[in-house]
């Protein structure tokens, strides 16, 4: 299957209906692998610091959406003395094949880790003719 795929990134501020610019906050893109079986297309994307209930999925014509917002870890009693991980949202985009069968895609998140399983639409399942002798 020749999967189309396109990203985008977003600037740290998205302005608001109102003309406000939300907080100044890191919007990271994840990483993500993409997997194809014969009868599904899978996509995982790292997104650590972010609980369940902090993605949104949104599919709108064939553009698919992950959006991810982590929630800010401080630590009490604490005085920070040198910072590595930078703590931000997440957004990434691509764009689907018309091949997928949208009614049925599925969505778990594990450990910082979301999966979307993608089933393939019927017409676009691989299928095997045979010949008969004439």
């Amino acid at each position: 299957m020749n999967q189309e795929l396109a990203t985008t990134r977003k600037s740290a501020m998205v302005p608001q209906g109102n003309g406000e610019m939300t907080p100044n906050t890191a919007v990271f893109t994840p990483v993500t692998d993409i997997f194809e079986t014969a009868d599904h297309v899978v996509v995982t994307a790292d997104m650590p610091g972010v609980a369940p209930d902090g993605v949104d999925i949104t599919l709108e014509k064939r553009v698919l959406t992950i959006r991810g917002r982590a929630s800010v870890h401080s630590h009490d009693g604490y005085r920070r003395a040198y910072q590595e991980y930078g703590e931000g949202d997440y957004e990434r985009s691509f764009v689907l094949s018309e091949e997928i069968d949208r009614e049925k895609i599925e969505a778990e998140h594990k450990n910082g880790v979301l999966t979307l399983k993608m089933p393939k639409a019927t017409t676009a399942k691989t299928r095997k003719i045979s010949v008969k002798a004439a």
